[in-house]
């Protein structure tokens, strides 16, 4: 071959993925399908790495900047804002790639499984229990990440995690039980409208079985997805999976037979044995020598993975737009800015009856709980290049108050049998027996984070206790690790004394013979040192003490993003921590003006002790700028102008079943949950009040459209039947008011098929200065009312199981209602869809 038409950027992209593939040899080829590729140095072919993570900002390459988890980005309800963050992650992914070329350009977000239950363990990374607002608010961040040239994408975004997955708990072994209905109404349309609109180019698939069949193996959904998209979309296991559809999910006779089946399904590149692509290698082979797979079929997928290396520039050389990022571009002002705005806008106030807030000027501010000073990272955060807590973010905002930091923790001094305290060195390194007198160097920090999962934090060194390594040190910097090794369970013996648990290993911590140094290797607990445990200072008292000598208190907890709910782990349960309530209870009995501030994964119940909480507001992990952020609307600097996209559950009952997919059958979700929740969906307070005053439609009734097999997005395209509403509201108070106008489509009784109680169908942010009226216009498709109909058809449509029925609008009567939550829908008009 002479010219490389592969290196041509003005030929169209699949001439130039094919002539790139028929450069290589059918070993090269094979190759490819792994996610670790080599590099192929006759055709000056760099090696290439699928996955890089980038779920709020790049992660696990060091510093970058850490905006809010994207439960938190939900809560903006602000497209824009959400795609500008990806286009700062998605910058900091190239300045990654500019340091280090194997850092991949194929990104591993956004993640748009809907949060249909806020037990699942990693709530913290989807945006919304609404698939359409999911699926809406993932374009935007995957818009910003890919960016806007028309030929080049700063990123290749992969969208996690199809299909039907929300659950932890045996996550590889369950089945998410999925109808027609339940896949088209609640399941397909997050993943749609990333991929029709060309936001996205991949897709990662599921751990979990949907009905039975892994996901891995569903030709029929894989499909589905890339008929959405006049684009190649590529497909990318999830880490360990083409494994596990042997064992544990027993799918599979053998590796052989796994390969074949998964590149059979539309699977292009192995996310297996990491770095190792050896045993793919092999086992394509294999399928090869069976007959089970062709050599077209390897093709196939090959020749997506190049159109997907091809849309990063790899080839273009200096025709590549976004080849001038260098490595420097990380941490950059505007990148700090955007972090702080961000926070700002996802805070939710949920409650401000006491009129605490908008702070004035308080004189002396307690900031108390866990989270008074803490900034904590997840598992897919990055390495914040600093970190602003919210009492620091109080005590900048107010240089003249006396801001006063309480974490609520018991301090506390362990006693060995021999009579030694438990001591640190000062930087950590030794945790031994030695003590012999109560000072300092003998002082821990016991925290409660619910459930009985404790930290120790050494008040010599400043940092965790840690079983992860051996000896045992007190070096950790915070709680984290795929494994965690900073987290105990204590075991009270009938005499008082107390034995230590070490979680990530499921050993009892002991004292070594003679040496006094801390072992994690008991087997049992009888092996277990029993120390005494010496509660020198109370953390409630603290807190009491505290609260009743400020003006304000701000009381802040939450949960630590690597303990009790994460990957691999779901929620024990929905309640806040009793440690949480019990602090709050201190903080609120000795000083009427006090905040709950939850900073948090995920929604909580609020029961006994905190259900009468008068002032409560609620931030996710907001990352760097979280104690900027969470002041500026404390003090009023900023207007509130975040809204939950996840509804808090009065109840856990109104959860429904954390492995029942069918939300209509359970009534779960805002969509069909009859009664009301403790904050719904959609709820959120300003610091004044909006009164909606009517809703107009443009005209009151239209004629039904005709079955599809389209999932209608928030936004109306060009070809759908558009239903114009306008939301006449009035701020009726002395403040500027931050609004989410909220439209819902409530079908009236007597449709034939069962519809959702409600349905959100459009949204728009309006500022409203004191005393103004706005008429807010308003647009949604009439698809967006559709049902899934089994008895109807669409002319061409695919036979088979995911397509025996279609979308169908039902004839009948609806209410067109608008209102600040999902809950709260105070003017409406009738909407006739006419046969």
């Amino acid at each position: 071959m002479s010219a490389e038409l592969f290196r041509d950027v003005q030929a169209p992209l699949h001439e130039r993925a094919r002539d790139l593939l028929d450069r290589l040899t059918p070993d090269e080829r094979i190759a490819m399908l792994h996610q670790a590729t080599p590099a192929i140095e006759r055709l000056g072919i760099a090696a290439f790495h699928t996955g890089c993570e980038a779920l709020h900002g790049a992660a696990w390459l060091g510093e970058a900047t850490v905006f809010p988890q994207p439960v938190g980005m939900a809560a903006t309800w602000n497209t824009d804002l959400v795609r500008r963050i990806g286009e700062v992650a998605g910058t900091e992914v190239r300045a990654k790639h500019a340091a280090d070329p194997l850092v991949s350009l194929n990104v591993w977000a956004p993640v748009v499984n809907t949060l249909r239950h806020p037990a699942w363990g990693r709530n913290e990374e989807g945006y919304s229990e609404d698939p359409h607002l999911t699926g809406h608010l993932g374009a935007a961040y995957a818009r910003g990440l890919r960016g806007d040239h028309e030929r080049v994408w700063k990123t290749v975004p992969t969208l996690k995690h199809f299909l039907a997955y929300s659950n932890e708990t045996d996550r590889s072994t369950t089945s998410s039980e999925m109808s027609p209905r339940t896949l088209h109404e609640e399941e397909l349309p997050a993943f749609r409208e990333p991929l029709a609109t060309h936001a996205a180019g991949a897709i990662m698939l599921s751990y979990n079985r949907v009905n039975g069949i892994p996901a891995h193996t569903q030709p029929e959904l894989v499909a589905e997805a890339r008929r959405w998209s006049d684009e190649s979309i590529a497909v990318v296991s999830d880490a360990g999976a083409p494994t596990f559809v042997v064992s544990p999910q027993r799918a599979q006779p053998d590796h052989a037979h796994a390969a074949a089946a998964l590149v059979r399904s539309g699977l292009d590149s192995f996310t297996d044995n990491d770095a190792d692509a050896a045993p793919t290698i092999a086992h394509v082979r294999d399928a090869l020598a069976q007959g089970l797979l062709t050599a077209a079929d390897i093709d196939q997928a090959v020749l997506r993975l190049l159109e997907l290396r091809l849309r990063t520039g790899e080839f273009d050389g200096e025709a590549d737009p976004y080849g001038g990022i260098g490595a420097d571009a990380i941490d950059a002002p505007g990148a700090r800015e955007l972090a702080r705005e961000a926070v700002a806008r996802s805070v939710v106030v949920l409650r401000n009856d006491a009129g605490v807030l908008p702070l004035n000027q308080p004189a002396r501010i307690a900031v108390v709980g866990p989270m008074a000073d803490l900034v904590l990272t997840d598992w897919y955060s990055g390495t914040p290049p600093y970190s602003v807590g919210i009492a620091a973010g109080l005590r900048e905002r107010y240089p003249d108050a006396e801001v006063v930091t309480v974490t609520g923790a018991d301090q506390v001094t362990l006693v060995a049998p021999d009579g030694g305290l438990l001591v640190a060195s000062p930087d950590g390194r030794e945790v031994d027996t030695s003590g012999r007198v109560a000072d300092e160097n003998s002082l821990w920090d016991l925290t409660d984070w619910g459930d009985g999962i404790l930290t120790l934090r050494s008040h010599a060194s400043g940092r965790l206790l840690t079983g992860g390594s051996w000896p045992m040190r007190a070096d950790a910097e915070r709680v984290g690790g795929w494994v965690v090794q900073e987290s105990f369970r204590t075991h009270v013996h009938p005499d008082g004394t107390r034995s230590l648990l070490h979680l990530g290993s499921g050993r009892w911590v002991r004292v070594a013979r003679d040496s006094g140094l801390l072992l994690a290797e008991a087997r049992t607990v009888e092996e277990a040192t029993r120390f005494g445990v010496r509660v020198v200072r109370s953390g409630q008292q603290a807190v009491a003490e505290a609260a009743a000598a400020a003006e304000v208190v701000v009381v802040a907890v939450g949960n630590d993003p690597h303990l009790s709910g994460r990957e691999t782990e779901d929620r024990p349960h929905l309640f806040l921590p009793a440690s949480a309530v019990d602090l709050w209870r201190a903080a609120r009995e000795s000083n009427a003006r006090s905040v709950l501030a939850v900073v948090s994964s995920y929604p909580y119940v609020l029961g006994a002790g905190t259900a009468d909480a008068e002032t409560v507001v609620w931030s996710s992990h907001g990352g760097q700028e979280l104690g900027h952020g969470l002041a500026d609307v404390l003090s009023g600097d900023r207007e509130p102008e975040g809204r939950l996209a996840q509804s808090w559950p009065a109840d856990p009952a109104q959860a429904g079943d954390l492995f029942d997919y069918d939300t209509l059958r359970q009534q779960a979700t805002y969509r069909h949950q009859p009664g009301r929740y403790a904050f719904a969906f959609g709820h959120g307070l300003t610091y004044t009040t909006v009164e909606y005053e009517g809703v107009d439609l443009a005209v009151p009734a239209v004629d039904a459209v005709p079955p599809t097999l389209r999932h209608p997005a928030l936004m109306p395209a060009d070809d759908e039947h558009v239903v114009e509403a306008t939301v006449t509201v009035r701020n009726t108070g002395d403040r500027a008011a931050e609004e989410l106008v909220q439209l819902y489509a409530l079908p009236e009784p007597g449709l034939e098929i069962a519809t959702p109680r409600r349905l959100l169908v459009a949204f728009a942010r309006v500022r409203l200065e004191p005393g103004e009226t706005r008429r807010v216009p308003l647009r949604f498709a009439l698809e967006r009312l559709a049902v899934w109909d089994e008895s109807a058809r669409v002319d061409g449509a695919v036979d088979d199981w995911l397509h025996a029925g279609a979308l169908r609008v039902q004839p009948g009567a609806y209410r067109i209602a608008a209102g600040p939550s999902a809950d709260d829908l105070p003017v409406s008009a009738p909407l006739t869809v006419a046969p």
